[in-house]
């Protein structure tokens, strides 16, 4: 399937609010993870603003509840209904409690919430890595809980936020985590990141027959977010220095969440799915990590790497 091509004025400058324009979401709802900072409440803000009815899942309700209070204050007359979910997805139980309590079709499934090189080497509860658990295997048990409602809908999207960073690993299915090889920061986040572009290879795939769609994003360099917040900034600063990495020029929240609802909401990506994009557009692949600042890996893509990383996220979630 080709992709259609986008108004020009779509690019790594466009904001949520210049893809949202003219987009009528009223009768739709949504779920954003991680939607109490950064580009969550940013494409929160876009998609309610088009009417849709918005659930920010969110780990700490409060701030939640104050970003509701704010958007709801700031938004047109008309705007969807903003409410808040509590959800931790290095905890399973929240997210079963989460797709317990929904009720209902579900048309936008935004998988936001990450975290980011955590300097040691940390497990969840039940001993997973923590990084591959939140940013990867608790958004596979929300999106597979959720997919009654996602079919229910008729046309559902879900949109699973990567990075670049998914060039630094692909996923190492003999030692998800890190039992063997020595922890790394970096290569950890690659790997979650590529996961989550395997996901929406995988999930493309299996539930096309649902009518839902499924893609992955670069949402940019966006420096306003809480994504850093575990890193420790001076080990950040020398993998700058060392050249291990090379950042493409940086955007602000409203530019970092476009791309994110362009996948959830544009017209213009309609049909398309198990893509991976950036700056409002399908990346183009790349064959090595050096010196890239865009582009998606081939091993992100391969549809038997998504195939193995579905059946061992099923296996974990048991």
């Amino acid at each position: 399937m080709s992709v259609p091509q986008t108004p020009h004025t779509f690019g790594a400058s466009t904001t949520a609010a210049d893809v949202i324009d003219g987009v009528d979401l009223h009768g739709r709802r949504a779920v954003v993870t991680g939607a109490s900072s950064g580009i969550g409440v940013e494409t929160a803000r876009a998609l309610a603003a088009a009417g849709a009815d918005v659930t920010l899942a969110v780990r700490d309700t409060d701030a939640g509840a104050r970003v509701v209070a704010r958007l709801e204050a700031e938004l047109p007359p008309k705007s969807g209904k903003l409410t808040v979910g509590r959800l931790d997805l290095a905890d399973r139980s929240t997210v079963a409690a989460f797709v317990s309590a929904w009720t209902g079709p579900l048309h936008i499934l935004v998988g936001n919430a990450g975290v980011m090189a955590l300097p040691e080497l940390t497990h969840t509860p039940d001993g997973r890595e923590t990084q591959f658990a939140v940013n990867h295997l608790g958004h596979f048990a929300l999106a597979v809980g959720l997919r009654p409602a996602l079919a229910a809908a008729g046309g559902a999207r879900i949109v699973s936020v990567s990075s670049i960073g998914h060039l630094f690993s692909p996923v190492v299915f003999d030692d998800l985590d890190y039992r063997f090889r020595p922890y790394d920061p970096w290569t950890s986040y690659g790997q979650s990141k590529t996961a989550n572009i395997l996901f929406a290879v995988g999930a493309a795939e299996r539930w096309a027959d649902d009518g839902i769609t499924a893609n992955a994003l670069m949402p940019g360099n966006v420096g306003d977010t809480s994504l850093a917040r575990h890193m420790d900034m001076q080990q950040v600063a020398d993998f700058i220095a060392s050249g291990a990495i090379a950042l493409p020029p940086q955007k602000t929240v409203e530019q970092g969440a476009a791309t994110s609802v362009l996948l959830a909401a544009s017209p213009t990506v309609e049909g398309i799915t198990g893509r991976y994009f950036e700056d409002c557009a399908e990346a183009e692949p790349v064959a090595e990590r050096a010196g890239a600042v865009a582009g998606v890996a081939p091993y992100a893509l391969d549809r038997e790497n998504a195939a193995r990383l579905w059946a061992v996220s099923e296996d974990l979630a048991r």
